[in-house]
């Protein structure tokens, strides 16, 4: 039952109600500690527990610390010395955690990259993050060999993605697909491969001392509100408030040292790198990494295979697990999971029927912003979820609807203005980019630094948050405010409809109109009118699409969001319809 609402709250009060049973309303004050001082812990108190699963094959805490002493001692001998950064170009593999580790223990900044990142856009971000030493995979080492000309990278370290399969996995990797795939690189002189970077320092430590809580961990790339690259940096002690944030959050359903998670999204992404890891690292839940999420085949045996209690998606992969054979069929089931969260790109509320219908899992879901280092909104796992919110303030966190034209004017439960945040781990500025940060981190009246998330939203009389779409996606058909979302919320209802984005374009009559991009259900059919009939039913008049377009498929970022600037129309569909 929703609690009344309590006008002489502030909107993160009336949030706060409805918290789960023993989740306190702050966490302060935050211990000074890094991850590896839980890494330790868990190496002294149990070091035999499973840390990683992979492809079948589990690393304990003791043998994940171990490798990652023998790392550090690599990037000590190569100079590396404090604030000084290595850039990973890698897919989620057990090097992912060992390199990273192993840099924060040698006092360096982490930098993850996507690895699909063309060789321009590589060397776009090598050079703004000057990193002295890249770890990459084997398939992608002439492409970061290409990219590092002119940049500050002394050496690359190529590993293989074999290097921590089971036996019998490698031998027939190696036999059947290692050549195949691309996985075979010729080292250039000053380079090494994985093996040969921590032959020598086998069974050593580093002798730097380790960093502390306000040192540099890691810089995060975002596309911030303008959609350019910008790296957000994240010291030590921010890390550690995001995973005992989530601690308290998943301690009324999640068990420490006994669930564990299932992580298919990429660790180079905040969802990945703040929320995933942070949570597993301070509750020691087993981690398992899935390499690549788009091989539905290797996910779904992952999850059959590893039975997670919690399981970190996206929308996109949601639907996909939905249309999977195994799925369909009731072969592989969702019964262990007590957790399935969503992130990252809006969740449709036809996904999540179908989804909890079809499988039984439950998706909760949640809001952060890379520049918050994921520090944001959460549905409560056991009390009142609301359908299309994206939950209530996480401890600590604070959230402020404000004008859009105006950010000194606090707007009221129920009116759509941009969500500001502020918490302790928000950051403090984007790397190297005053510009930016002035425009992102803003001081106002009331003595508080906000982060101003360019996103458009409400909080209702409960302090739950609900998102209507970014700023900068609002399209204005006619001079009425038109936003996406609603219209792809909309759309994904239609039984025939997969997957949808919607944005807009120039138009001389109206200033702008809004078009649908639509891919359609395997064996389904419908037509632009049926899809235009369809939303009369469930929209205004000045809301409905003006045109829609059907695509094979839609570009997507590598967790699967969906790239709306990408949604372009031909030649012949720019013609009057």
């Amino acid at each position: 039952m929703t609690a009344p609402a309590t006008p002489h709250l502030a909107d993160d009060d009336r949030g706060r109600a409805h918290y789960d049973a023993g989740v306190p309303h702050t966490l302060a004050p935050y211990p000074e500690r890094t991850l590896l001082d839980f890494l330790d812990d868990a190496v002294r108190e149990t070091p035999d527990a499973v840390a990683l699963w992979f492809k079948g094959r589990t690393i304990s805490w003791r043998a994940l610390d171990a490798a990652a002493n023998e790392c550090a001692a690599g990037f000590e001998a190569a100079g590396i010395r404090r604030g000084d950064r290595i850039a990973l170009v890698l897919p989620n593999c057990p090097q992912f955690l060992i390199a990273e580790i192993g840099a924060w223990k040698a006092g360096a900044v982490v930098c993850p990259l996507n690895p699909t990142y063309t060789e321009d856009e590589l060397a776009k971000n090598l050079l703004m993050l000057e990193p002295r030493i890249v770890v990459t995979l084997s398939a992608f080492y002439e492409r970061v060999q290409a990219a590092r000309t002119g940049t500050t990278v002394e050496r690359v370290i190529s590993t293989g993605i074999k290097e921590y399969f089971p036996p019998l996995l490698k031998f027939a990797f190696t036999l059947l697909m290692e050549k195949k795939l691309g996985h075979c690189a010729v080292i250039r002189a000053g380079d090494a491969t994985w093996g040969d970077w921590l032959a020598p320092h086998r069974g050593r430590r580093p002798a730097c001392a380790p960093p502390g809580p306000q040192d540099g961990a890691m810089i995060l790339l975002s596309g911030g509100t303008t959609g350019t690259p910008k790296g957000v940096p994240a010291w030590h002690h921010a890390l550690v408030i995001t995973g005992i944030q989530f601690r308290a959050w998943l301690s009324p359903t999640m068990t420490m040292g006994v669930d564990s998670i299932l992580l298919p999204l990429p660790l180079f992404h905040s969802y990945g790198a703040c929320v995933v890891q942070t949570a597993c690292v301070v509750c020691r839940f087993p981690l398992a990494l899935v390499p690549n999420p788009r091989d539905l085949d290797d996910l779904v045996k992952s999850i059959a295979q590893f039975k997670p209690t919690m399981f970190a998606g996206v929308p996109t992969l949601y639907n996909a697990l939905l249309n999977h054979r195994h799925v369909k069929s009731g072969k592989v089931a969702f019964s262990s999971m007590k957790v399935c969260a969503s992130g990252s790109a809006p969740l449709m509320e036809e996904t999540k029927r179908r989804f909890e219908h079809s499988t039984g899992g439950h998706i909760t879901e949640a809001y952060a912003l890379t520049e918050s280092l994921i520090a944001a909104t959460a549905n409560p796992l056991k009390g009142l979820q609301k359908l299309g919110s994206v939950g209530i303030p996480l401890p600590d966190v604070h959230v402020r609807i404000v004008d859009v034209d105006d950010a000194e004017k606090r707007l009221p439960a129920g009116a759509v203005g941009e969500i500001l945040l502020r918490g302790p781990q928000v950051m403090r500025g984007y790397f190297n980019n005053p510009t930016e940060t002035a425009g992102m981190i803003v001081r106002h009246a009331d003595g508080h630094t906000w982060c101003h998330t360019a996103d458009l939203g409400y909080l209702d009389d409960d302090g739950y948050l609900f998102i209507v779409d970014r700023k900068k996606d609002l399209i204005k058909a006619s001079g009425m405010q038109v936003w996406p979302r609603e219209l792809e919320e909309a759309i994904a209802k239609h039984p025939a409809v997969a997957e949808v984005g919607v944005r807009g374009f120039a138009d001389a009559a109206k200033g702008e109109i809004a078009v649908a991009f639509v891919v359609l259900r395997h064996g389904m059919q419908a037509t632009e009118h049926d899809i235009r009939e369809f939303c009369k039913q469930h929209l205004a008049f000045f809301k409905v699409p003006a045109r829609v377009v059907f695509r094979s498929e839609l570009a997507k970022t590598m967790i699967g969001k969906v790239l709306r600037r990408e949604l372009k129309l031909e030649p012949s569909e720019q013609q009057p319809h």
